[in-house]
């Protein structure tokens, strides 16, 4: 099980100034749990999904100006890369942690993906409402799924997703920074794989299981 507990140090990386301050604060304080999860859940999803998953810590590496206002460990079935498929995230904002399944506009087939969901929108408004949604892996902001159900707007992010280019379609639980650091690393364990248990059968729908 893992040890890995998040720290009110670990959200205050994203606050720091400057691209290579905030870069060393990350390597330090917040890759290494991200690597550690990474091989953790990487086992757990090859188990559950019956081909290997690979862990993708995110590097950053293209930043020359603007540091990072988020980072992660993505977790798809191939090697070399995750952002052309559907994927698993752990990640962090300043404001909260975030387990999400994710499709985003790298992805060659996220039409067919999205209509795969189109289908199947029933199963999505069956998850827990405290579930989020959202259209943007690039904004922190993300709307409750109980509030996308009774809004129609789940269905208007799958259109979005299946008929706009850079349209996106994220879903799983964003956990307040309140909240998740007075989580123990046993809790968090646990909530972390009530998530994903969640967004198997979803992930199994997107890609056509």
């Amino acid at each position: 099980m893992s040890k890995i507990k998040w720290t009110n140090k670990d959200f205050k990386v994203f606050t720091i100034d400057g691209l290579e301050q905030r870069m060393d604060a990350l390597n330090i304080q917040v890759r290494p749990k991200f690597n550690q999860l990474g091989e953790q859940f990487a086992t757990y999803f090859s188990s559950q999904l019956g081909e290997e998953f690979f862990p993708h810590v995110a590097k950053h590496a293209r930043r020359t100006v603007n540091p990072p206002k988020d980072s992660w460990v993505a977790f798809a079935p191939y090697k070399r890369g995750y952002k052309s498929l559907p994927h698993f995230q752990i990640g962090l904002w300043h404001t909260h942690l975030f387990i999400v399944l994710a499709i985003i506009y790298e992805a060659p087939q996220k039409n067919v993906m999205a209509e795969r969901l189109l289908a199947y929108k029933s199963l999505l408004e069956q998850l827990p409402n405290d579930f989020i949604v959202s259209g943007d892996h690039m904004s922190p902001e993300a709307i409750s799924l109980e509030e996308a159900k009774e809004e129609d707007n789940l269905e208007a992010l799958l259109i979005r997703l299946r008929d706009v280019k850079k349209g996106e379609f994220l879903i799983g639980r964003h956990i307040p920074k309140e909240q998740a650091t007075k989580l123990t690393a046993s809790e968090l364990h646990q909530l972390t794989e009530e998530t994903f248990e969640s967004l198997l059968p979803i992930y199994n729908i997107i890609v056509g299981k």
